[in-house]
């Protein structure tokens, strides 16, 4: 059973960065991404990649300031994180899907018949 390792969370400083990890057991996956969900808020995708093309998909709020790469051939995904905002708070968990699937349809409904990490937190403060 496919098993994903997140890690990198830390505190950080408003303006700051940060990269996270996640690193699968195995590759039978067709997309993998990145979701985070903070005290009393739904989980949120925030960027899927495909296993197979490479294709990444970006939600609006995160656009510009973080950047999905790996995942590809089993190999540990990253999130680069950059100026870091209070509210991106939250707990970072990765999940990937293993049956057929675009990286957008993975970011928006990721849900019970995906895998998912034990997630790793970040906090941004000063």
């Amino acid at each position: 059973q496919l098993q994903l390792a997140e890690s990198g969370g830390a505190l950080v400083q408003p303006g700051g960065s940060l990269r996270l990890s996640c690193t699968p057991s195995e590759f039978n996956y067709y997309a993998i991404g990145w979701f985070r969900q903070a005290p009393g808020k739904e989980h949120e995708g925030l960027s899927c990649i495909s296993s197979t093309d490479g294709a990444a998909y970006y939600v609006d709020s995160v656009k510009g300031r973080f950047t999905i790469s790996g995942g590809d051939g089993g190999n540990t995904m990253y999130l680069q994180m950059n100026n870091l905002k209070p509210e991106d708070t939250a707990i970072y968990y990765c999940a990937a899907r293993t049956y057929r699937t675009t990286p957008q349809a993975l970011c928006d409904r990721g849900g019970v018949l995906d895998y998912w990490g034990q997630g790793t937190q970040v906090t941004v403060s000063s």
